[in-house]
């Protein structure tokens, strides 16, 4: 390279290999570190000299090997949580307005002709949206169960079940739910019995 040298190719490279300088020109030794060179060999260098250079070009591309996997590992694990938490929210339409709900956060659902009232952990008031109850059904988890025409609740939010309704303990940031005391009550439909009976006795401890 008549118009470059060694070090000056080193230096105009955005990502440079590992590299081992090998030279004559002991003032370049200094340089050769300022470009993060894994050694430099100046000649006349035995087999000894070689051998160390090598062992440390070895070294070094095994941790850039681990870095790199490592760094790809903890990109992977950071997608998966976005894509969990995507997962894990819906949008719906309320007011003009398009809102983003956590799953989990939604106590219970109630049902209103067109309209759904969707009950949340985190607001006062129920979200109100024109959407039908069976198609937010279909794209929700399994923790959530329809009981009645009109309802479906978080299985995870239920505290009992006392004769024919559910009871869900009262979120302090509810207003305008059906309640009982402090607890939300919701009746169990007898279309929806069965199934949620099914439910209960898989998680039913005792005689």
């Amino acid at each position: 390279m008549p118009d470059l040298n060694g070090m000056d190719f080193v230096k105009s490279l955005q990502a440079p290999p590992l590299v081992v300088f090998t030279t004559a020109y002991s003032e370049y030794a200094v340089e050769g570190f300022k470009v993060d060179a894994v050694d430099y060999l100046l000649k006349p260098f035995g087999l000894q000299d070689f051998m160390r250079a090598a062992n440390r070009l070895k070294v070094r591309s095994e941790r850039e090997e681990a870095r790199g996997e490592k760094q790809e590992a903890s990109g992977k694990k950071q997608e998966a949580r976005e894509m969990k938490e995507e997962d894990n929210t819906i949008f719906v339409k309320t007011d003009y307005r398009m809102v983003k709900i956590s799953i989990q956060d939604i106590r219970y659902i109630e049902g209103m002709s067109e309209y759904l009232k969707l009950y949340l952990d985190s607001q006062p008031k129920p979200i109100i949206t024109l959407l039908a109850m069976k198609t937010l059904e279909e794209k929700l988890p399994q923790n959530f169960m329809r009981i009645h025409r009109s309802y479906i609740v978080n299985l995870n939010k239920v505290t009992e079940v006392n004769k024919n309704r559910v009871i869900l303990a009262r979120s302090t940031a509810l207003e305008g739910s059906p309640t009982t005391g402090d607890d939300i009550s919701l009746p169990i439909g007898d279309s929806y019995k069965e199934q949620f009976t099914r439910y209960i006795e898989t998680r039913f401890l005792g005689k």
